[in-house]
C-alpha cells in the first residue's frame, strides 16, 4: 500500500463514517467495510491480490527487525510484533465480546500457547519488561495466523449485522466480560470505559479499522527507520 493508496483509504474511511448509521445504506456499508478492512491485513486473509498495508510492513523484514525493542521512533518505542499483536487483541476482544457477545478467537484454538506468550490482555498499560518479553518470545508465524483468524471472524460478525444494528450501544454486561476474561487490566480501565460509550458503528470505525491503520502506519515508520539504520550503521534506530 503506497502513499496514494493510504490517502484513498482515509477517504474511504470518511465515506464509511458517513453511511454506517443509515439503515438504508446497510448493504453499501457492509461492502465498503469489507474492502476497507481487507487492506489492513495480509492479502491471505481475504484471498485478495492487492498489496495491503500489512504486506508492505512485513515485506523484506528479517525476524530481528520485527522483534527489535525498544525502537527509536517519534511516536512509539514498541516492536513491530508488539503492534501486530496489540491490534489483533483489540480487534478480537471488541468485535467478539462487545459486538457479538461471543467467544474470543484467542480462546478458540489455544492461540496463547501457539504464540508462546502468557498475555491475554490488550497490551494497554503493559510494562516495559513484559513488552520486551513478548517481543523476544512470540511465535511470529502463529501471530500472523492469529491475525488472519481474527480478521476473518470480524468480517463474519460485521456481515451478519442487520440494518439498524450499527446504532446499538455497547451493553454494560459485555464491558464487564473484558475484565472477567482478563482482556483488559484494571490499570487500563479507561479504555473499557471509552469503548463502553461507543455504538457498534463506533467500534467498527475505530478498533476494527482505524486503530489497525494507525498502528500499521507506526510499523511502517519503524521499518523505515530500521532500514535506514541498516544502510547507515552510525545512525540511531
Amino acid at each position: 500500500m503506497d502513499l496514494e493508496q493510504r490517502r484513498r483509504w482515509n477517504e474511504n474511511h470518511k465515506m464509511l463514517t458517513e453511511v454506517i448509521l443509515n439503515p438504508n445504506e446497510h448493504a453499501r456499508t457492509i461492502e465498503l467495510f469489507l474492502s476497507h478492512h481487507a487492506l489492513l491485513y495480509s492479502a491471505k486473509m481475504s484471498n485478495g491480490c492487492i498489496h495491503t498495508l500489512e504486506d508492505f510492513v512485513l515485506e523484506g523484514l528479517e525476524e530481528g527487525a520485527l522483534r527489535k525493542y525498544p525502537v527509536n521512533a517519534p511516536d512509539t518505542k514498541n516492536s513491530i510484533v508488539w503492534h501486530l499483536w496489540h491490534i489483533a487483541r483489540v480487534e478480537d476482544m471488541t468485535m467478539n465480546i462487545l459486538v457479538a457477545d461471543s467467544q474470543q478467537v484467542l480462546h478458540s484454538d489455544h492461540w496463547l500457547q501457539k504464540m508462546n506468550i502468557k498475555f491475554p490482555y490488550s497490551g494497554n498499560s503493559m510494562s516495559d519488561d513484559d513488552i520486551a518479553e513478548l517481543s523476544s518470545v512470540i511465535n511470529i508465524n502463529s501471530l500472523l495466523e492469529y491475525r488472519i483468524a481474527v480478521g476473518k471472524q470480524t468480517r463474519q460478525i460485521v456481515s451478519s449485522l442487520q440494518p439498524g444494528e450499527f446504532r446499538n450501544k455497547v451493553q454494560d454486561c459485555r464491558v464487564k466480560r473484558l475484565f472477567d476474561e482478563n482482556a483488559i487490566v484494571r490499570e487500563a480501565s479507561d479504555i473499557a470505559d471509552y469503548w463502553g460509550k461507543k455504538t457498534i458503528a463506533g467500534l467498527v470505525l475505530m478498533p476494527a479499522t482505524r486503530h489497525n491503520f494507525l498502528h500499521l502506519n507506526k510499523c511502517a515508520r519503524i521499518k523505515d527507520k530500521l532500514q535506514k539504520k541498516m544502510k547507515n550503521p552510525n545512525r540511531q534506530a
